[in-house]
């Protein structure tokens, strides 16, 4: 794999304004669930980096699970539309306050599949927590209660996103060339 900075055309979200970010979400769960039980569930491979910030910015008592999803295939930009459950939760959600974590919601379908299937399992409450939201893209309507940030539709990668596997690391959010990316096939 070649270095990143081959294929990116822009720094989308930097550092300072993600992080910034991230806190105020994290001071608005803990107000809206303060007194309350939290757990967060957190969409693999993705959400991870966006997970571990929000939840040092989480200042009430909460707990963390983990699913996988597959959508994507490695190399592919877009998703299939069809989402199956990799990894399944170890806890049981019945009668909880849950927030679904996610880095992107792009098309929808994803999320969409994953809230239809935690709803069977009778949480308490059910949110979605998405870092990056391109609503330009939207097939299936998903409701997102905390925002990250809306961006246009551009291959992004870095900060959970990632680039054929590579570059989840990056502190930001940049827009792949894809140009640049293409050529290097």
């Amino acid at each position: 794999m070649q270095n990143y900075k081959d294929v990116l055309s822009e720094i989308l979200i930097d550092e300072k304004s993600l992080q910034n970010r991230v806190k105020e979400l994290g001071e608005q769960i803990s107000a809206d669930y303060k007194n309350q039980d939290l757990l967060l569930i957190c969409i693999l491979r993705g959400g991870v980096p966006f997970l571990v910030d929000l939840s040092r910015h989480i200042t009430i008592p909460h707990m963390m699970d983990f699913m996988a999803v597959s959508s994507y295939g490695i190399g592919k930009r877009e998703s299939s539309g069809s989402a199956r459950v990799t990894l399944d939760l170890q806890m049981d959600i019945l009668d909880k306050n849950v927030i679904l974590v996610e880095d992107i919601v792009d098309s929808g379908h994803t999320i969409s599949s994953v809230l239809q299937l935690l709803e069977t399992r009778q949480p308490k409450t059910l949110k979605v927590c998405a870092l990056l939201d391109k609503p330009e893209r939207r097939e299936a309507e998903v409701p997102i209660h905390y925002l990250g940030f809306s961006i246009p539709n551009k291959f992004v990668f870095g900060y959970g996103l990632d680039l054929d596997e590579y570059y989840r690391n990056l502190p930001f959010v940049g827009v792949v060339d894809l140009d640049k990316y293409k050529s290097s096939d």
